[in-house]
């Protein structure tokens, strides 16, 4: 299908500079842009690619100045990125959905599966599960028993759902995540280690998201929380008894160990770790590779190992950088004191 200049703009409370009547039918990075495709310009880094572009249209900030014209036709927005996030969002949502059961599925006796599902070849749904409408369920997808999922969710290939999971609406489960593993509890004894038994479960709230290969463990009582809006990228670990709060989202490879208690609105860069039992405030802001061993008030930006405010953090890397040197000085200067301090 194609849209008009005119017509996105209506879309996004956008306005048109150019040809209103312009058309595309797809989408391209600005940089990559042809003939017939929608860019965005949000990053004042690829400003140069404007000039240049073969895109027809262009979503761009409304402040943004610039210092020739044009070939393409321009939609001026408040937030160039939101907009193409919303545009992105009508195409994804556009696109027509798989229903039915493949014949190579497995669907226990006593579960139920809602209206206009879509269970993939070799997935395997178990004892009294529920499905709610509308979900998607890809192949070698596996369900346990008495999992409850809410509506509207995708589950993509070879995901793991473990028993008693519970997940709300509109949630997103990405290849290879598990969900509900058990809870990394040993006891020490004098042979070796006794399994503590994970008893508990993983609850998923609503408008979720979880990554490739992402992990979230069950409890070893009650549940490991992840509450509505939560975004969890890739390789991201949650052990048991974690409680992650809404709309909080975490890069790749963050680590929270158990019964931590991450805040609402939350940012975390890659590879960021957590130690257990303790507590991080709302709107905490953590730069990727930091290192926490303990709370954190909330309404922070900070980086580092222990973390610290990025300014102070930068500057004693600078520091960091000159030991060598500043050591030998140091060497140089106590040889001098010895020469001419008397001697005991």
């Amino acid at each position: 299908m194609e849209f008009t200049a005119e017509q996105i703009a209506g879309v996004i409370g956008g306005k048109v500079e150019g040809d209103a009547n312009a058309s595309v039918f797809t989408f391209a990075k600005i940089e990559e842009g042809k003939k017939g495709a929608i860019s965005f310009l949000s990053n004042p880094k690829y400003t140069h690619y404007i000039y240049d572009t073969e895109s027809s249209i262009v979503i761009i900030n409304e402040d943004v100045k610039l210092e020739k014209p044009v070939k393409a036709t321009l939609i001026r927005v408040k937030n160039a990125y939101e907009s193409i996030a919303q545009l992105l969002q009508i195409y994804e949502a556009s696109k027509p959905k798989k229903t039915g059961i493949a014949p190579q599925a497995y669907i226990a006796e006593t579960a139920k599966i809602g209206k206009d599902c879509y269970v993939g070849p070799f997935a395997c749904i178990g004892e009294g599960s529920v499905i709610g409408d509308g979900c998607q369920i890809y192949a070698h997808a596996v369900i346990g028993d008495n999992v409850h999922i809410g509506n509207n969710c995708i589950i993509y290939p070879n995901t793991t759902i473990y028993q008693g999971v519970k997940i709300g609406n509109n949630v997103t489960l990405h290849a290879g995540s598990v969900i509900g593993a058990d809870g990394f509890g040993f006891a020490p004894n004098a042979d070796g280690y006794d399994k503590i038994p994970q008893i508990g479960i993983v609850t998923i709230e609503d408008n979720v998201e979880i990554g490739a290969n992402t992990c979230v463990d069950r409890s070893t009582m009650g549940t490991t929380l992840i509450k509505k809006g939560v975004k969890l990228d890739n390789l991201v670990q949650v052990a048991h008894n974690v409680e992650i709060g809404e709309n909080t989202v975490m890069s790749a490879q963050v680590g929270i160990a158990g019964s931590t208690k991450v805040g609402s609105w939350c940012m975390f860069g890659g590879q960021v770790g957590l130690a257990g039992h303790i507590t991080i405030g709302d709107k905490t802001f953590l730069g990727a590779q930091s290192g926490v061993p303990g709370s954190l008030k909330g309404g922070e930006e900070l980086i580092g190992t222990p973390p610290m405010a990025p300014r102070s953090y930068f500057k004693s890397q600078a520091i960091f950088r000159r030991l060598p040197e500043m050591y030998k000085d140091l060497q140089n200067i106590k040889k001098d004191l010895q020469k001419i301090m008397p001697q005991d």
